[in-house]
């Protein structure tokens, strides 16, 4: 799909971000439409899977077929099959008439089975069965009906594990997940975050009749270096409440942090929040690692040095080097006999070490080596180094790296 194309759909079913991995899911979701293949949606709670299944609806031929949502964690599981598959009168305790079900309901339309990790296990034979022939029996019946739906179904539960522990049948997770989808969570999408509050600060004060929010600079980069634990969800209603209390509606991060619960606040360095992976990101990081090593190893060599001048009145005596020649420090502190003092070694190695070990000087490195690696590309950089595009250009002019 072109671009063009995609923006239509995020435009039409009101999907705010430009991360690649969200374009890559819409892009998915309107290829698998016409078709008639089972889609799985996988991602956290509050991300919007929701959406994603309307758009493979509204782009299929089933489109002017029902479309029914069912949320299969709210529904008691004394009930669930009665719901999805319907009843006859008489087939339990308070059926007092017919029912036909959701799978009867939507024959010719499209399905959305949302939280479907949470199915029993007799719910899930049932569903493989429409799954594999169309079929299904209703509660209390022996008559087989056909059904022709398109099931779609979404989960934030890891159902390999669930298969693993028993609770979710093998043969119905590759049933489901002949397309999967994957919805990425807020975390990994960068300035989506601060689109996606702008969004929402318009929307709540065009419904509650007052000026629209704005975050300061310092509270965007906040705003996107926060791992969201509750995603859109939960940015959402802090972008709520925010509009409703504060009564200055320019946002510092002061302000923003208040509603933050356990805030994990950007420092300086490029930040290592979201997701671990291999490749640039964790070079930098055992590099960080490294180097605090170092620092820490240089602190107890000088230590060491400090006991030796009070045992031997302020100078070496001649004996074996302290540290081997394949020490990463610059030099050896060789015991020699020029009787050299200590103060001054002390001075050297501690100069060098702060030259060395100046993290400044590192994330300047990682940054150069990032924009090298992507041509110049700062929206690629800023990715790859997990930092908002901001927060690369201030440290880029900060470096002098234009």
């Amino acid at each position: 799909m072109t671009n063009a194309e995609i923006q239509k759909v995020k435009l039409r079913f009101s999907i705010i971000g430009n991360c690649d991995e969200l374009l890559r899911a819409i892009d998915i979701a309107i290829q698998v439409a016409p078709t008639d293949l089972s889609v799985l949606i996988t991602g956290e709670s509050g991300v919007g899977k929701e959406s994603f299944p309307q758009i493979i609806h509204q782009y299929s031929a089933r489109k002017h077929g029902k479309y029914i949502a069912v949320n299969c964690g709210a529904i008691p599981e004394g009930t669930i099959d009665s719901e999805l598959f319907g009843h006859e009168k008489g087939a339990f305790t308070g059926a007092i008439g017919e029912r036909k079900g959701y799978f009867g309901e939507a024959d010719k339309g499209t399905i959305f089975l949302d939280e479907v990790g949470e199915l029993p296990l007799p719910t899930q034979a049932r569903l493989l069965r429409v799954l594999e022939s169309g079929e299904f029996i209703k509660v209390g019946s022996s008559k087989v009906e056909k059904t022709d739906v398109r099931i779609v179904a979404a989960t934030n539960v890891n159902l390999r594990e669930a298969i693993a522990s028993g609770r979710f049948r093998e043969d119905l997770y590759y049933r489901l997940n002949t397309v999967p989808i994957q919805v990425p969570p807020l975390r990994e999408r960068g300035d989506d975050a601060a689109l996606l509050f702008r969004k929402f600060a318009a929307d709540f004060a065009e419904k509650y009749h007052m000026p629209a929010i704005q975050l300061t600079d310092e509270a965007k980069e906040l705003l996107v270096s926060y791992p969201w634990p509750g995603n859109v969800r939960q940015l959402k209603n802090i972008a709520e409440q925010i509009s409703v209390i504060e009564t200055n509606r320019e946002i510092s991060v002061e302000i923003l942090k208040r509603y933050l619960p356990e805030q994990i606040i950007q420092s300086n360095l490029p930040a290592l929040l979201g997701k671990k992976t291999s490749g640039f990101e964790s070079e930098r990081e055992i590099l960080y690692q490294v180097l605090f090593d170092m620092r820490k190893d240089v602190t107890e060599l000088k230590r060491l040095v400090h006991d030796i001048m009070a045992d031997r009145g302020g100078y070496y005596p001649q004996a074996s080097p302290i540290v081997s020649q394949s020490s990463n420090l610059p030099t050896t502190i060789n015991l020699d006999t020029e009787q050299e003092p200590v103060e001054q070694h002390i001075q050297d190695t501690h100069e060098y070490v702060e030259e060395t070990l100046s993290l400044d000087e590192v994330e300047k490195e990682m940054i150069k080596k990032a924009l090298q690696k992507h041509n110049g590309k700062r929206k690629s950089a800023a990715k790859d180094l997990n930092i908002s595009e901001r927060t690369l250009y201030r440290k880029i002019k900060e470096y002098d790296l234009d």
